[in-house]
């Protein structure tokens, strides 16, 4: 079989995938530093104000000069949204389908350079930046193909038993109108291409706006976009402070409908400024995880170690689905530690350009001290550093934002760490004395995003009823509570992670971005015709107007 570019087989790719990702890294150091507009209605925006995207990698490194946009471009985005979206909802879905594919396409064709870019601006390794570029050509694929299987949503319901009438009842879905995206750092492409490819196969008009640390990455998917050749208007770009330019986008008239991925509190605002409205627009909301990862006295500790490892630590513990909690029935407690910490001393820190590396820098300066105060919190609180603790210093690590991978014991389980999601490459573990108390641990949260589990076959069973996330894996050493892939493992949330109850790349994730209208037809009967008037013969009318 031909190898596919999943989260779950990238731990052994071909050498091809290596020579392509060295050789697009090459070419990009040497164009570094570009000025990069915004797009709107079809062409690149400038605004006075700009700001330089500077890599957590190497701060000296400009990536690109972007546009520091504010509330005028968000209402030009927004009103060229609105203008092209008769248009682009009556064209029919199948071409629809068509220009979705050819972005994905596209998205394909440059996946070494937009990997490269990826793993510079993110901090990502690169098999995570390649893995994030090929998800999102996957989630674009997905929701085309959706589109296509449901036959444009256009479906046909139940004839009225009327006698002498002729009933048709149709369930059309339709889009709402403009749609806003609001993408986070940490999948910088997916989670901008997944509800964009959505969004736009339905028939919305969209707006863009990506966070601020990866505009540039995000600039290169809109370019892929460009490219596919979608009318002005339909696809829109726009970048700068969440605070001046996104509010104005939420706030703006034109809004329909969001996506926003990121953090709960803004998650949340968002979701009260729309409830505010003058009527509540839908919103799609994926707001972070608290993920357990729950090992039985059962399991397979190695699978166990190595699938915790790979979700404690993946992009540096920035995942909304990272394994930030461990739950260990304690016979198996100390030798489980023990593999954690000889799999995390293995793992390479640096450069995440280079083969060797593991872990890259965090996203950003406050990240950085984030983990410094973090870790200081810990040791305070009488928790113990299995492993990491520490930011590194010295040669290249004084250039950018590096942090140990940390794994801690001992930290009381009324500790609000045990709540708090960190989004660093923190982790927990704690000692339990049966399943039923670590799934009274796990369940615990206001988070229900992914969780994971180790054990038997009939444990595995009752882990599956009982956990409340909406991604869930038993016994996978790929990755503990992180690896979802479009078609195979759909991503969404419960609780506080999610607002809709539907997970992207699933059966039912592209419906959220219409809504139903029911068209009923009575056939008309015939009409019948009033008979017409007997002619009068001339010689007739002469007799009767004599008389």
């Amino acid at each position: 079989m031909a190898f596919k570019l999943t989260y779950a087989t990238m731990f052994n790719p071909p050498e091809e995938l290596h020579k392509g990702f060295d050789k697009a890294v090459a070419k990009l150091k040497n164009n570094l530093g570009r000025e990069y507009g915004m797009f709107i209605n079809g062409r690149d925006v400038f605004a006075d104000e700009k700001f330089e995207d500077r890599s957590p990698v190497n701060t000296d490194w400009v990536l690109a000069v972007m546009q520091k946009g504010n509330a005028s471009h968000a209402q030009m985005a927004m009103e060229a949204a609105r203008k092209a979206f008769p248009a682009w909802s009556r064209t029919p879905w199948k071409t629809r389908v068509k220009l979705v594919r050819k972005a994905a396409a596209l998205i394909e064709k440059r996946i070494f350079e937009l990997g490269a870019a990826m793993a510079l601006e993110v901090g990502k390794n690169r098999m995570e930046s390649l893995g994030d570029v090929q998800e999102t050509a996957d989630l674009m694929y997905w929701s085309a193909q959706m589109m296509e299987e449901n036959d444009g949503f256009i479906k046909p319901m139940g004839k009225d038993p009327l006698v002498g009438y002729d009933a048709t009842n149709i369930s059309v879905l339709k889009p709402y109108g403009v749609w806003l995206v609001v993408s986070p750092f940490n999948f910088p492409f997916a989670l901008s291409g997944g509800p964009v490819g959505a969004a736009l196969v339905a028939g919305n008009t969209v707006v863009l706006k990506p966070a601020t640390d990866t505009a540039w990455i995000v600039r290169l998917y809109a370019e892929c976009l460009r490219d596919a050749g979608f009318p002005p208007g339909v696809f829109n770009f726009v970048t700068g402070p969440g605070s001046t330019l996104g509010q104005a986008l939420v706030d703006s008239p034109e809004l329909d409908g969001a996506t926003f991925t990121g953090s709960f509190d803004v998650g949340m605002k968002m979701y009260r400024d729309l409830a505010n409205r003058n009527y509540v627009r839908p919103v799609v909301l994926e707001l972070g995880g608290k993920n357990p990862a729950i090992v039985s006295r059962n399991a397979n500790l190695e699978d166990a170690s190595t699938g915790i490892v790979r979700s404690a630590f993946g992009l540096q513990g920035q995942k909304c689905s990272a394994a930030s909690r461990v739950l260990v029935e304690e016979p198996v407690y100390d030798e489980l530690l023990a593999l954690l910490k000889a799999k995390t001393e293995k793992l390479v820190i640096g450069d995440p350009t280079e083969r060797a590396t593991y872990l890259g820098p965090v996203i950003n300066q406050n990240s950085y001290n984030d983990f410094k105060n973090f870790t200081e919190e810990i040791s305070q609180a009488g928790g113990n550093f299995l492993t990491g603790g520490h930011v590194k210093t010295g040669g290249i690590f004084n250039k950018g934002y590096y942090c140990e991978p940390t794994f801690v014991t001992d930290l009381p389980y009324d500790h609000r760490l045990w709540q708090y999601e960190m989004f660093l490459p923190i982790t927990t573990i704690g000692k339990v004395s049966s399943l039923d108390e670590a799934m009274k641990i796990a369940n615990s949260v206001n988070y229900g995003l992914t969780a994971g589990f180790y054990g038997s076959l009939k444990e595995t069973k009752w882990f599956f009823d009982n956990i409340e996330a909406g991604v869930t894996y038993a016994n996978r050493p790929q990755g503990a509570t992180t690896g979802a892939w479009p078609g195979f493992q759909p991503f969404g949330g419960w609780k506080g992670s999610g607002a809709s109850g539907k997970n992207g790349g699933g059966y039912y994730y592209v419906q959220l971005y219409m809504h139903e209208q029911i068209q009923t037809l009575i056939k008309p009967a015939p009409v019948k015709k009033a008979a017409p008037k007997k002619a009068v013969k001339k010689g007739a009318r002469k007799t009767a107007k004599r008389k």
